[in-house]
């Protein structure tokens, strides 16, 4: 799929609406998004190109694992979607080696779940590989304006960790909860 900021068309369920956007609101969403696709897609490629097969989910469930996400239930809830997607995204880090399931010590009926070290390599692996496409953004647009737009970002975005595992407003219910 391709995207023409200057003349767009989106298609819903058979239908399209054509517009024409000029440094309007839904331009800039989209070049956000552009943006992010742009660096998480060569991040991807990237990984594969040195033996890892992973996709942006795959990270965010090894960074909750890691971070004590222990089951699919705890997984589901960290990332925000439901027990079975999370118990799928599970097997299939199971089978690429990135995760094992182990007793609990404490529970010897419940299963955890923890990131191997494969996992944790593919995950410096990540970090240093966007540490990598950073570099390239600085070189192209200059640091001075990369550090800019980071900041400018950063005064809409706020201080605090982006939570990847907060559902936003999609997840609340049209009275506000």
């Amino acid at each position: 799929m391709s995207i023409t900021i200057d003349n767009w068309v989106v298609f819903v369920q058979g239908s399209s609406y054509r517009g024409c956007m000029t440094r309007s609101g839904p331009e800039l969403a989209l070049l956000l998004l552009g943006s992010y696709r742009k660096l998480v897609d060569a991040a991807v490629v990237e990984l594969a190109e040195r033996g890892f097969e992973v996709r942006p989910v795959h990270d965010l469930a090894l960074r909750a694992i890691a971070a004590g996400a222990d089951s699919a239930s705890d997984l589901g809830r960290k990332l925000a979607v439901s027990k079975q997607a999370a118990a799928k995204t599970i097997t299939t880090l199971l089978e690429r080696g990135y995760v094992v399931r182990e007793e609990d010590p404490v529970d010897r009926r419940r299963k955890r779940i923890e990131v191997t070290p494969l996992g944790l390599k593919v995950m410096s692996t990540g970090e240093t590989i966007m540490d990598e496409l950073r570099a390239e953004w600085s070189r192209q647009l200059g640091e001075p304006q990369l550090e800019t737009l980071e900041a400018q970002l950063r005064a809409f975005v706020g201080t605090t960790s982006v939570r990847t595992e907060a559902p936003g407003w999609v997840a609340l219910e049209l009275d506000g909860r």
